[in-house]
């Protein structure tokens, strides 16, 4: 039985039913190093016809068109959509900062990589799972197929907030151990004192398509706060004192806007996917909704 203080569970019945039928499809093409359940744009030697070409010495004779070389009296290949796995990567800020609000923005996360990575599994693509402070010596799970799901529970069931690690940091540290193509979807608040533009930054050498996707909490969108209150920051301790007014209020709104317009605005510009995703939105309204119309599942 859940209680107010107990968090639901990272993928429901209803919401793994959701999954089952969908997949996730990147904008760009990538040859895997296993085939998967998935077609893609190059052509190759599936069942799933795609187009002629004419005939050229050297090619497969077991692809010729007898019947339109009979009507036409010219040889023609038949093409086909090839087989391929797909690479993705799920990238979560496991800092203090996401350890807010209810749920939490941590929790959140991690419903949201739970359910983009049972995607992936369904349709036997290559999946890893990281969090910013992941080292070489502790690296995330490599996984594959639906027997892999329950690994990719236990691994995101021990993903605890308060990693101690800055965001430009985690996500270099992410590009020097990853070098594959594929999708990389990074999760997090973007709350960085020293900015989120470093972290993106280092995103843009990597062959991947990138999905930025920026979680807040229902309490940080509309606080409801009022009166004199002592603020510590949760991740340096630092400490302001303030009166919280109508006015104070209404600056503090500008000023998260102006921020989520300039992170959209700075990932657009760079060809990297955008998102705001707020925690009382439903994950799987997020999935079946938002993400699909960002291209990223279908």
């Amino acid at each position: 039985m859940l209680t107010d203080t107990t968090p639901a569970p990272l993928l429901s019945p209803a919401l793994l039913a959701q999954l089952e039928r969908m997949e996730l499809v990147s904008r760009k093409i990538f040859r895997g190093r296993m085939k998967g359940e998935r077609r893609s744009k190059r052509k190759g030697q599936s069942v799933e016809f795609a187009d002629f070409r004419n005939y050229v010495p050297g090619d497969d004779l077991r692809f010729i068109d007898w019947n339109t070389y009979a009507r036409l009296d010219r040889l023609f290949l038949k093409l086909f959509l090839e087989e391929e796995d797909l690479h993705f990567y799920a990238l979560i800020d496991a800092s203090e900062s996401m350890n807010f609000g209810e749920p939490t923005k941590l929790h959140y996360a991690k419903q949201l990589a739970a359910s983009l990575v049972f995607m992936g599994l369904v349709r036997a693509d290559r999946v890893k799972i990281e969090t910013l402070a992941t080292t070489h010596r502790n690296p995330g799970p490599v996984l594959r197929g639906r027997r892999s799901m329950w690994r990719m529970m236990e691994y995101l069931d021990g993903i605890e907030p308060g990693e101690g690690i800055s965001l430009a940091e985690g996500v270099k540290n992410f590009c020097m151990r990853n070098h594959g193509k594929g999708i990389l979807v990074l999760i997090t608040d973007l709350m960085d004192k020293a900015g989120y533009e470093p972290a993106l930054r280092y995103l843009l050498a990597q062959q991947m398509d990138v999905y930025v996707i920026q979680v807040l909490s229902q309490e940080e969108v509309e606080p409801d706060i009022k009166g004199d209150l002592r603020l510590v920051d949760c991740e340096d301790s630092d400490v302001a004192e303030i009166t919280v007014s109508r006015p104070l209020l209404e600056r503090y709104k500008r000023t998260l806007a102006s921020f989520v317009d300039g992170a959209r605005e700075f990932c657009t510009r760079r060809g990297m996917s955008y998102l705001l995703a707020n925690t009382n939105v439903p994950v799987e309204t997020l999935v079946g909704n938002y993400l699909r119309k960002r291209g990223l599942v279908r």
